[in-house]
């Protein structure tokens, strides 16, 4: 499996990057608010605890006094319980923030990726979209909705806190103010270090997903290929790779960690020998020396707190970049404006204004190139096709016979030319206008997790049963259906494993014939089908290709014999055409190809 290779996001802060996030963020906007003024309140609080310290010793420990205690207590007993409702509803407020954009987020990610191309999926491993809607999202979310509200509490204590300490005693506040500089070089040099690591273990990461997903999906050609070990051998790599770096990581944490918590213990102990001295000679009480121990221990929490937020905002970035990535992606095709006003779009269609089609086609002086391309793989081509002609399209593997299933479909559109249908510029309606009266069976059909009933009924939702075996027996499929255990209630297993290639084949055919196309598309629909179940489609699609315009790219040239005429592709450019008799006289390419494959399967019918 070659490892696709994934663009570096290190840029610098910006907040433009950061920008983008906002119509995610501003739905959420009074909750923002009143977790900030929380905020606000719980570092208040949190700054005044240790005072309450200072005047119990000062009022009653060095006085050797109880007098005020009850009231004393009960002032104590009342901010504890502020800070405990405060704690509650602000992490109450964050929750709603980190589900709510998480979830906008993942929403408008995979409704994006109903809109993209079929291109964008050829090129994206599903590992990499999986770790962007997934991964990066969930990211996004939990530092919008944690990271960013815990940088503005740590600010306002820290700036408190040396506010507070300033005003009792500015000889003892400037011994930690002069740690505090050490600490940030320390925090700013390690965060440094520890950001490249973990950014590395996020991509190699975002590379095993991806090589999970086709380790299991690929499960039969990994197996009837024996290539288990080389995939082990591979996903052991990238793990070592992965450890390599968390270890990395985890050993910088190592040395961070206790050197930190070597400089904010000195600090606590230069404070209290300093402190404890001024006490002794009367110059503060014993209540303000506690007060800066007690600051002197917590201070430096909050400055590495800020220091980390700050990378794992900068780090963020990364994660934004990517999910806007996939937001801003453009379909190659996309409907123009008064086209969707008219016609709507995928969520919301106006079918009422959706015309007829009848199946006429029409490639008028087509010249296409692939958007990714540097050459023309077609040059002026003209091609009338009627309703209810079936057209055959043939060629060896890797000449481009999908080209121009893909330009009827409009999942690409001509780079200069017209393509007509029923005597319109398809650009002049929407693509599910068409796309609604296309039925695809494609050489690997994919059948969604479920019974077979509910396959074949995704063909028309509002299909009843009785229609849905109706289907089933116009292709035969019900020959295969009726001999499972369950019948039309069988589960097809993820992507139709349960099934063999030919049973999902005929259940793909039948979900298409259900949805009443005005053309069809068989895309080598037969290619890995056995003789029998081949047998059993021919039969079918015989009498239900007749008055439908249907395109069938074959590979065994036998099954497209009654085509009404056959497209000869080669090397992506159409070198011949005309009906099956027609070419074998010519004598030209496609009589080769004919001849060699008659050979091939007589050849095989003698070695049986």
């Amino acid at each position: 499996m070659a490892a696709y290779e994934e663009q570096e996001y290190n840029k610098p802060f910006s907040l433009q990057v950061w920008a983008k996030m906002l119509p995610f963020f501003k739905p959420y906007k009074n909750y923002f608010m009143i977790t900030l003024g929380l905020n606000i309140l719980l570092a208040a609080v949190d700054v005044s605890v240790p005072l309450f310290q200072s005047a119990a010793i000062n009022q009653f420990i060095t006085k050797h006094s109880l007098e005020g205690l009850f009231p004393f207590t009960l002032l104590y007993v009342a901010v504890i319980g502020a800070q405990t409702l405060l704690v509650y509803f602000s992490v109450h407020a964050a929750t709603v923030i980190d589900m709510n954009v998480g979830k906008d987020l993942k929403w408008a990610q995979f409704q994006h990726l109903q809109t993209l191309s079929f291109s964008y999926f050829n090129t994206t491993p599903v590992g990499y979209i999986h770790a962007r809607v997934m991964s990066d999202t969930l990211r996004i979310a939990s530092m919008t909705a944690w990271g960013i509200v815990d940088m503005f509490w740590a600010w306002i204590y820290v700036v408190s806190v040396f506010a507070i300490m300033f005003f009792l005693n500015s000889k003892l506040a400037l011994i930690i103010v002069l740690i505090v500089p050490c600490i940030a070089v320390l925090t700013v040099y390690f965060q440094n270090k520890i950001l490249h690591w973990n950014r590395k273990v996020r991509k190699i990461n975002s590379q095993i997903t991806s090589l999970y997903n086709e380790g299991i999906t690929g499960v039969k050609t990994s197996k009837s290929m024996v290539i288990e070990k080389d995939n082990e051998r591979e996903f052991y790599q990238k793990t070592a790779q992965m450890h390599q770096a968390a270890s990395r990581s985890a050993k910088l944490n190592a040395i961070y960690i206790p050197t930190v918590l070597f400089f904010s213990s000195s600090a606590a102990a230069i404070v209290l020998a300093k402190g404890g001295f001024m006490v002794e000679i009367g110059q503060i009480p014993l209540g303000t020396l506690s007060v800066f121990i007690s600051y002197a221990v917590v201070i430096f929490e909050p400055v590495q707190q800020l220091a980390r937020l700050l990378a794992d905002l900068i780090s963020c970035q990364a994660n934004i970049e990517r999910v806007t990535d996939l937001l801003e992606q453009k379909p190659n095709v996309i409907d123009r404006p008064e086209v969707i006003s008219k016609y709507g779009d995928s969520f919301f269609p106006k079918k009422e204004n959706w015309e007829k089609i009848k199946g006429d086609i029409e490639f008028k002086d087509v010249s296409f190139m692939y958007p990714d391309g540097k050459e023309y793989v077609l040059r002026h081509f003209n091609l009338k096709v009627p309703a209810g002609t079936n057209v055959a399209i043939v060629g060896e593997t890797g000449a481009g016979k999908s080209t121009l299933v893909n330009l009827a479909g409009r999942f690409f559109e001509p780079t200069e030319g017209q393509i007509l249908i029923d005597g319109v510029d398809y650009r002049e309606r929407s693509q599910l206008w068409l796309h609604s009266q296309m039925g695809y069976v494609l050489q690997n059909p994919h059948l969604f997790s479920g019974t077979i009933r509910e396959n074949i009924r995704y063909g028309n939702l509002n299909a009843t049963d009785e229609e849905i075996q109706e289907a089933a027996k116009k292709v035969l499929a019900d020959v295969v259906i009726q001999k499972l255990e369950n019948g039309y209630d069988s589960d097809v297993g993820e992507s139709g494993g349960r099934l063999s290639t030919g049973e999902k084949q005929l259940i793909s055919f039948a979900r298409a014939i259900l949805a009443h196309p005005a053309i069809f598309v068989l895309d080598e629909a037969t290619s890995s089908i056995d003789t029998k179940t081949e047998q059993l489609i021919q039969k079918a699609t015989e009498e239900l290709l007749k008055g439908h315009t249907s395109f069938v790219i074959a590979h065994r040239l036998s099954t497209i014999r009654k085509a009404d005429f056959i497209l000869v592709v080669k090397d992506g450019k159409i070198i011949e055409r005309g009906t099956h008799q027609e070419l074998l006289e010519g004598k030209g390419y496609y009589y080769h190809l004919y001849s060699k494959q008659f050979e091939e399967e007589e050849s095989l019918k003698v070695f049986n």
